[in-house]
């Protein structure tokens, strides 16, 4: 994994209006559809538009309602049709982004998790003349696959800001808890963990089965008695996480820390269950790939100069978790 140099210029993203929508889910929480929000401040005077959002959610994980809220929001905005869809693997991915193609979309937002199965069918979008941006994973790999810009966070900046902060408090040997084995961005999460601590252990789950997760981590902290941390790399993984450490009676010995958010686990937070997590900010990410879209089909504008737009990381922990609860509940944070 390429490491990131904070003398590389970078555009971070602005904070945008943030408007409530009806909650709404990827492959868990409610099935695709293929219209845009209703209500936002539409933009008058501007074609219709069709943009494809082509993500690797798995079913049940409350981060990509996040992101499609965020994108839902812009596409309401710019006068846009959202058609989102996702599928946790590579190949099948691939097959949603053929069949945006084929619709002839505007635009393509796509994450890449799995950049390999995606180039040759990225390369058929770049053919057919279909702006691409990406988000939420694959910031080193976006322009390799033909897009103008990436909105998320460095991971393997994020996971050593993960490790930092708990080598302060003490820990020297973590288990870092992979959902989604082959996901590049959450073993860059992993290795910035590792750079920060040493004694890391990784630790593979099946994240589509939130029974196995749980019975998997209860295994290897019997198995693992100098385990002093464990960290869960999405928001539903970690309470299944904290159940486990619960049952085993571990609170005192093992810290518990976190990537990404929801108001469940904002809630943990400020109740001193889990220590910190690493916020991404899912919901600009899904706002700014499709508002980016726009702005390239109606004025050739493309957002980000060819870099990163950085959209976090950002810690949120007991001091500042209860500012951060009462978004997290709106489904924006």
């Amino acid at each position: 994994m390429k490491k990131f140099s904070w003398r590389t210029a970078v555009l971070v993203s602005a904070v945008v209006p943030m408007l409530a929508l009806s909650a709404c889910s990827s492959q868990g929480g409610r099935a695709p559809d293929t219209g845009n929000a209703a209500g936002g401040g539409q933009v008058a005077s501007t074609p219709k538009i069709k943009i494809a959002m082509i993500t690797h959610a798995g079913p049940g994980d409350t981060f990509w309602d996040i992101v499609r809220k965020g994108a839902e929001e812009a596409a309401a905005k710019d006068n846009a049709d959202l058609l989102y869809t996702s599928d946790p693997e590579g190949g099948r991915q691939a097959q949603l982004i053929q069949q945006a193609i084929d619709q002839k979309v505007d635009g393509i937002a796509v994450t890449l998790a799995k950049p390999d199965a995606l180039r040759d069918v990225l390369k058929k979008a770049a053919d057919a003349g279909i702006p691409v941006v990406s988000l939420n994973a694959g910031a080193d790999v976006f322009r390799q696959v033909g897009a103008f810009t990436h909105f998320g966070s460095d991971e393997t900046v994020a996971g050593a800001a993960v490790g930092a902060k708990l080598a302060s408090e003490g820990v020297s040997h973590p288990l870092c808890v992979i959902h989604e084995q082959g996901n590049v961005a959450l073993e860059a999460r992993c290795a910035g963990v590792k750079s920060k601590v040493p004694g890391s252990e990784i630790l593979y789950v099946t994240g589509t089965d939130m029974t196995q997760v749980s019975s998997t981590v209860t295994a290897k902290l019997q198995a693992t008695s100098g385990a002093d941390a464990i960290i869960g790399l999405g928001a539903p993984f970690t309470q299944t996480i904290l159940k486990a450490v619960d049952s085993l009676n571990l609170r005192d010995k093992v810290k518990i820390a976190s990537f990404d958010l929801n108001g469940e686990l904002a809630q943990t937070i400020v109740d001193g269950k889990v220590q910190f997590t690493v916020d991404q900010q899912p919901w600009l990410q899904g706002y700014d790939s499709v508002d980016a879209l726009w702005q390239v089909t109606r004025g050739g504008f493309k957002v980000g100069g060819g870099q990163l737009v950085l959209t976090g990381p950002a810690i949120v922990d007991k001091s500042n978790a209860t500012q951060v609860l009462k978004f997290a509940k709106d489904g924006i944070r």
